[in-house]
């Protein structure tokens, strides 16, 4: 994973916006209706196709396809590994029970997106048998990728963890929650060596270990909850073995919605945790209203050994364009937290799309926010390197 040894990089979460032809046809899909295979593997090509040259044209340095081909960051899942049916009866975070009118509110806004709440769940013994669906999504990053060599300074796909596939498409046929994950570990296992050998830097997209605090695990203690994440991680560890953790980056996020994230867990009680997984970077929330104060925790508890630092300097939830200047200040509190400019690569809080049908941020917008985020990288180089 390349540091930032001259000037601080760029790049994003992972998801990006999706057109509506595509988002159509994602969604049809899920819901178990005939489409046209053919027309969504061209729509996947082009809309790869498109997120790519956006990406550059943003000045991002660490670029990916966007997750174009997947109906949700992790609710993909499903739809490439066997084992799943019927639906899951994910509990509500504490945000909607606290505040109804702000529920009520959020359900009028998305009306047609894929499932978020009610994904299948594991209804036998899970397994990753084709890694087809998986292939072509690297073939089509990869073809996309083609024209624009030499304009980037490295590419990377992201992953489910196991923790978040588990409490996401819940249980219904192991005998504990520690034994699902695990099975899934095993089997996600596949997937992650797959993009790994490919070439492209491997991010696993994990907010089991900070958002479940409010989800899955609302009602138990936090040290319960420290527990449960203490073995999701180690699941994780066990399923990147023999990947060099230097080619892993991991993402932990309290969960990308607008919302008041009163009982989101304090960094500081999660990060000596996610710290052990074994990874060359993490990937952090600092720009919404809710974790901005936590660099000082960063300062005080740092990270292991030559862990890179990916703070999110541009919200993935609001429609405010972040002026350079601000993102700039965030980049330069990241680096004085981490003690190492080489050490922080600028990036967003979370995916703009992570689910299809619920995106927060116009697409219009989004590419404003990535072109601030590179001017303010821009600036920020200026006044950590001198010049």
């Amino acid at each position: 994973m390349q540091r930032s040894a001259r000037r601080i990089l760029t790049t994003h979460v992972g998801s990006l916006p999706r057109n509506e032809r595509l988002s159509s046809l994602l969604i049809a899909e899920e819901r178990g209706e005939p489409i046209d295979k053919d027309m969504m593997a061209r729509e996947v090509r082009a809309a790869v196709s498109d997120v790519v040259g956006r990406q550059i044209a943003s000045g991002i340095d660490v670029v990916n396809d966007g997750e174009q081909p997947r109906v949700g960051f992790q609710t993909y899942v499903p739809q490439r590994m066997r084992g799943f049916g019927g639906s899951s009866k994910r509990p509500r975070p504490l945000d909607y029970m606290d505040f109804p009118e702000f529920a009520k509110s959020a359900g009028r806004r998305f009306p047609h997106r894929s499932k978020v709440g009610d994904a299948p769940m594991a209804v036998s013994a899970v397994s990753y048998d084709d890694l087809g669906p998986a292939t072509a999504e690297c073939d089509a990053f990869a073809e996309a990728i083609e024209p624009f060599h030499g304009r980037f300074a490295e590419t990377f796909m992201t992953a489910a963890s196991p923790g978040i596939v588990a409490t996401t498409m819940t249980n219904a046929w192991y005998d504990s929650h520690e034994a699902y994950v695990f099975a899934l570990a095993r089997e996600l296992r596949r997937e992650y060596e797959l993009i790994a050998g490919r070439g492209h830097l491997l991010q696993i997209d994990a907010p089991d270990l900070a958002m479940e605090r409010t989800m899955a695990f609302q009602d138990r203690p936090l040290s319960e909850f420290l527990a449960i994440i203490e073995m999701h991680v180690a699941a994780l560890n066990e399923a990147l073995r023999g990947i060099p953790k230097e080619r892993v980056r991991l993402h932990c996020c309290w969960g990308n919605w607008e919302g008041p994230h009163t009982h989101d867990v304090p960094l500081g009680d999660v990060l000596p945790v996610i710290a052990k997984a074994s990874v060359g970077a993490l990937s952090l929330e600092f720009a919404n209203p809710r974790h901005q104060h936590e660099y000082e925790v960063l300062g005080r508890l740092g990270l292991p050994g030559d862990m890179l630092l990916i703070p999110g300097v541009i919200d993935s939830t609001t429609n405010y364009v972040e002026h350079p200047e601000v993102v700039a200040k965030r980049i330069a509190e990241a680096v004085a937290a981490v003690g190492d400019r080489e050490r922080v690569i600028a990036g967003a809080d979370c995916g703009f799309g992570t689910f299809t049908g619920y995106e927060f941020v116009a697409a219009d917008i989004v590419w404003a926010k990535l072109a601030a985020l590179s001017e303010g990288a821009a600036i920020a180089t200026r006044r950590l390197w001198g010049g």
